[in-house]
């Protein structure tokens, strides 16, 4: 696959540009498409400010940033130079995701402020949990415990005049004593004021879960989405939007009805196809069938 990637690159550019010929990815509503840029975590490192210019040729107007580090920033980056980088490239960036589990863990709040200050200086909105360690919340009561310190560390970004983000994968689902779950206990113990929800899609179909009727259920706490599609073949995986099992057709108005104003797509692997090729395809599809 690496390969494959390699020796598409350049053929792959010009293939984009097709993609977004004049008037292709001509918005319909007020929402922009977001790339979550985990998408491109092999190429990022290579060459960050030529990665972000070809997100923005590709059709995005935000992305979702992740991994930041104290002494790196976002691949060599420092939130100030990284921040200007988006805006040289007519990009914002809505959300990133930062692991705190030292909050979880230890109470520790080094790292979340660390995020804070960042959040600020690169105009995010939303300081979003990619994750949670599963020591945390192997009971209904560790749960309980965790969704508390989601509060916590809400008002502390509250403080800072940001919002506390929580994103999922499959293992909230799992059964706990009663018939509970670590999501069904967040929603309901959390602070629906503080604490918001991004839902991704595709994990939360892989969970054997619907979509659709988490947003009747809980209307207003979901503010962010990834669009992440399920390869046919291989369910385990992803693919470009619109080719895989996922009817984004019934979602994503469910979505836009239930206050989500935040379309971030995600792919996390690639098959036969180049990357950028790949996330501009999936671009041209939200904009011009999904209307974000």
């Amino acid at each position: 696959m690496t390969t494959r990637r390699i020796f598409l690159a350049q053929a792959g550019l010009a293939t984009a540009g097709v993609l977004l010929a004049p008037g292709l990815l001509k918005a319909a509503t007020g929402h922009k498409p977001g790339l979550q840029l985990y998408s491109l975590r092999d190429q990022l490192p290579k060459d960050v400010k030529g990665v972000i210019a070809k997100v923005a040729r590709a059709g995005y107007k935000e992305v979702e940033t992740f991994g930041y580090d104290a002494q790196t920033g976002y691949w060599g980056l420092h939130s100030k130079d990284f921040s200007k980088l988006l805006k040289d490239n007519g990009l914002t960036t809505p959300s990133g995701h930062y692991g705190i589990d030292s909050f979880f863990g230890k109470g520790d709040t080094d790292d979340l402020k660390r995020y804070i200050e960042v959040a600020n200086t690169i105009g995010q909105s939303y300081v979003v949990i990619p994750s949670l360690n599963g020591e945390f919340i192997k009971t209904v009561d560790e749960c309980k415990a965790v969704a508390e310190k989601m509060n916590k560390a809400a008002d502390i970004c509250k403080a800072s005049a940001l919002k506390l983000g929580y994103h999922n994968h499959n293992f909230e689902w799992k059964p706990l004593e009663g018939g509970a779950t670590f999501y069904d206990t967040i929603l309901k113990q959390t602070d629906p004021k503080l604490v918001h929800m991004e839902m991704d899609i595709f994990w939360v179909v892989r969970a054997g879960q619907d979509p659709v009727k988490i947003f009747a259920q809980h209307p207003g706490r979901f503010a962010l989405v990834h669009v992440k599609d399920r390869d046919k073949k291989n369910p385990d995986i992803n693919t470009e939007i619109g080719k895989g099992s996922i009817d984004f057709k019934t979602i994503i108005p469910k979505a836009k009805a239930a206050g989500v104003t935040h379309f971030i797509m995600e792919q996390e692997n690639y098959t036969d196809i180049d990357p950028y090729v790949s996330i501009a395809e999936s671009a041209s599809y939200m904009k011009n069938v999904l209307h974000v």
